[in-house]
């Protein structure tokens, strides 16, 4: 029988950015002539722009052709990206090669996983308040850690 992972049952029962979307909206029913400016997480405001659009029309389109079709891209990202962004540095007198360049998937990943390379036993400064994944990559990595201090 399939168990769940324990570590799971640790973790914030709220999303933080779920609970001050609630607290915002219960303070604006109490106090309607105020006007919050939210500096959050939020939805985007505008269209993606056209030349986008096409990128991700082209995009399917090659998948769908044997001869276009690339599969998963490379392993330290996109060679073609690297090289415009080495290419791009060269222009301004930077020196960095393509294989020095690595195109991660996100800052929200990265930042979940770098908290891996310390060991247990570190003692790591987060902050209060902090942006969600940094606590709850430290709960997933090392969940018999010692309570954080307030």
């Amino acid at each position: 029988m399939a168990k769940i992972n324990s570590n799971y049952r640790k973790l914030p029962q709220s999303y933080l950015f779920s609970e001050i979307s609630k607290r915002t909206k219960a303070f604006l029913e109490e106090n309607p002539k105020v006007e919050i400016l939210k500096l959050g997480i939020g939805n985007t405001t505008q269209p993606l722009a056209p030349s986008v659009i096409d990128g991700l029309i082209n995009g399917v389109k090659k998948l769908a052709k044997l001869d276009t079709y690339t599969g998963y891209g490379d392993e330290q990202g996109d060679s073609r990206l690297r090289q415009a962004l080495s290419d791009w540095y060269k222009k301004r007198s930077v020196e960095l090669s393509s294989d020095e360049i690595f195109i991660s998937d996100g800052a929200k990943p990265d930042a979940a996983n770098i908290s891996s390379i310390f060991s247990p036993d570190s003692v790591v400064a987060i902050t209060d308040p902090v942006y969600p994944v940094y606590l709850d990559s430290k709960k997933w990595f090392y969940p018999n850690s010692p309570k954080t201090k307030s």
